[in-house]
């Protein structure tokens, strides 16, 4: 490669985009997200710590960070975290380090969490986070995915069901809001967003000396 077009691809290369995906138990924020991993290798999935036991098949550093209560607590002190939760009856956290060295290499980091979540990380990361908000085209189809997964009892669709109202009401929160009417149509829509943030000016890293030097003529 010519050394002058190597120097202005340097030039323009990218920082790093968070995107997080949120949507109530069913909307399919987490369909969504396998489909992007699978689709843009430039995306990877967080890796969360959590204190809840390791199932079957699950790698440590992997799939979860997994950690005790006293762990976890050390790195709530040492402020360890972009953000963390309660969730049921265990407590989920993403660490601050490989967030922030992914985006300075230029690596897109997904994230599945919920809006308490992102507010979290939306007041540590800012500018870098890129907020979606999955919502189902009815709560009688939210009701019915639900439903169709045959995993849950009578009881656990309620108790989601109730919990989705609250969740949906958070979605002015966000930079953009979709409606999952067909998986295929969202993973599309969230796939032209992810490639309208990279090309914000604010993330063109080295884009003031590369027009610099084009105005220059070098």
């Amino acid at each position: 490669m010519d050394r002058n077009v190597a120097s202005a691809a340097d030039q323009r290369s990218r920082r790093g985009l968070l995107i997080v995906l949120s949507s109530p138990s069913g909307a399919g924020k987490s369909t969504i997200s396998r489909m992007l991993l699978g689709a843009d290798p430039e995306v990877t999935m967080s890796i969360s710590a959590t204190t809840r036991p390791r199932r079957p098949g699950e790698r440590d550093d992997l799939d979860y960070h997994f950690v005790d209560n006293e762990q976890f607590d050390a790195m709530i002190e040492l402020g360890d975290f972009v953000e963390w939760a309660p969730v049921f009856d265990y407590r989920y956290g993403t660490p601050k380090a490989p967030v922030k060295a992914a985006l300075k290499l230029g690596r897109d980091i997904l994230f599945d969490i919920d809006w308490q979540g992102t507010q979290q990380l939306y007041a540590e990361m800012g500018e870098d986070l890129v907020r979606i908000f999955i919502l189902p085209p009815s709560m009688a189809e939210l009701e019915r995915r639900l439903r169709s997964r045959g995993t849950d009892s009578e009881e656990v669709i309620a108790f989601r069901m109730q919990r989705a109202a609250s969740e949906i009401s958070h979605w002015a929160e966000y930079d953009y809001v979709l409606v999952n009417r067909d998986m295929t149509t969202c993973l599309e829509q969230v796939q032209a967003i992810v490639t309208a943030e990279r090309m914000k000016r604010q993330r063109q890293v080295g884009l003031v000396a590369f027009t610099r030097d084009l105005v220059a003529g070098r």
